[in-house]
């Protein structure tokens, strides 16, 4: 079995917290499944669930390139430089990145609104990036706009291989089989 899960920002990738913030206990009812990777707590979109540990494994492992897309909402108009950056591979203080597909994009439609909003300045204008990454470093793409002088105002994975959030509202899932 597999859950898709919408998660909200704000939301811990793990079922317990001492700290008494929200985690996925606070959505997700199925028992005796576990996340498929991470998504960090100011992150939002897909996060995959299951119960299957060879299927936990395929996802996660590095090996196997699984194809990541973000949706990423950065400070400024972002250049076709940066895009091209983006492509080729970022240096990051943990090394290169490989190769990622890059695209500047439109707002995505039937984007649910982020709770609290994002910080908007009134002269620095915002753009959108479609960023696919087959690794999943720490803060890969926040590090990787960053770097190239487009810092992320709102990160949202819109897919993991065929899985995606379409037709699932934030803090919503749907169960499927592998």
């Amino acid at each position: 079995m597999i859950i898709l899960f919408n998660k909200p920002f704000d939301v811990l990738c793990q079922f317990t917290d001492e700290q008494g913030r929200k985690t996925l206990a606070d959505f997700i009812t199925q028992k005796n499944v576990y996340a498929a990777g991470r998504l960090d707590r100011d992150s939002e979109g897909l996060l995959l669930l299951t119960d299957d540990g060879k299927l936990q494994s395929r996802i996660t492992e590095p090996k196997n390139k699984m194809k990541k897309t973000y949706w990423a909402q950065v400070e400024g108009e972002i250049t076709d430089k940066a895009i091209a950056q983006l492509e080729k591979g970022v240096k990051l203080k943990d090394g290169l990145t490989r190769p990622a597909k890059a695209k500047i994009i439109h707002p995505p439609k039937n984007l649910w609104p982020r709770k609290p909003p994002i910080r908007e300045r009134k002269n620095i204008p915002t753009s959108w990036v479609e960023l696919s990454i087959t690794e999943g470093r720490n803060r890969q793409v926040r590090r990787m706009t960053a770097a190239t002088g487009f810092p992320t105002l709102r990160l949202i994975r819109y897919s993991i291989g065929n899985w995606s959030v379409d037709n699932i509202n934030n803090g919503d899932y749907i169960i499927t089989e592998n």
